[in-house]
């Protein structure tokens, strides 16, 4: 499942839902994990908002990976999109600032730039992760990745950063789900791998997306399964953590 490649390009459906924007998702399983493209579509579609899903993961990937990938050039390259969601491997935004300057910054960039150059009215969008649930996984020598706290605070940064440099908007999924975990420490947020989201993760997701869509409050009964009360808190936390820091994730109204 981790390496596998999904990739949907609805061309048919493009011509038949003239009215649907176009939503490029390139990222890997923090994306494909429960759907998180058909749950942001269907939140969306409850606020009257049509959205036509391409996809371009795989999981385990990076940006530098997927700019190499013939595939998601040809997507970018045939333009007519309205959104790109990035989304960088879980760890590495939270390695040095060198590392994260090398590896990470010049393939968003190049991405975000090609994007651009073929759909002049594109909003690419970075999708801010989490830190994993006790800190990074891959337990590397750089110390500010040793817990989660720390770890969150390396990846927020690295993101807001992609965003400003490329004229582009940020997702702050990351800082929403700090927000629950230190309001409500009951809800699992992850799978017991401790850093895939699990549904209630990949629902707050979702939530922090559309908001920075829609930029305004909304309700939805779209709830995938969870309890109404549960559904409703993880909406709220997603739409106050975009409407609330709209100058620091780049969002101008």
């Amino acid at each position: 499942m981790f390496g596998m490649m999904l990739l949907l390009l609805p061309m048919s459906l493009r011509a038949a839902e003239k009215d649907s924007l176009q939503v490029l998702w390139v990222g890997n399983s923090y994306t494909f994990f429960n759907d998180l493209p058909a749950t942001v579509r269907d939140i969306a579609a409850s606020q009257d908002l049509k959205l036509a899903v391409t996809r371009v993961l795989k999981g385990g990937e990076k940006l530098s990976g997927h700019w190499q990938n013939p595939v998601l050039q040809k997507a970018l390259k045939r333009g007519g999109w309205d959104y790109v969601v990035l989304q960088e491997f879980s760890s590495t935004p939270a390695y040095s600032t060198e590392s994260v300057a090398r590896d990470i910054y010049p393939y968003a960039h190049q991405i975000d730039s090609m994007a651009k150059a073929h759909s002049p009215n594109v909003q690419v969008i970075y999708y801010m992760t989490w830190g994993h649930k006790y800190g990074n996984v891959r337990q590397t020598d750089y110390p500010l990745d040793d817990n989660y706290e720390l770890m969150q605070e390396r990846i927020k940064t690295a993101y807001i950063e992609m965003a400003w440099m490329n004229h582009s908007w940020c997702a702050p999924v990351g800082m929403a789900w700090q927000q629950v975990r230190r309001e409500r420490p009951e809800l699992q947020l992850y799978t017991a791998d401790c850093f895939h989201p699990s549904p209630l993760g990949s629902y707050l997701a979702a939530n922090v997306i559309v908001t920075t869509i829609l930029q305004r409050p909304y309700q939805t009964e779209v709830t995938r399964d969870l309890p109404a009360e549960t559904a409703e808190y993880l909406q709220q936390v997603g739409q106050q953590t975009v409407l609330d820091n709209l100058r620091l994730l780049n969002i101008k109204p």
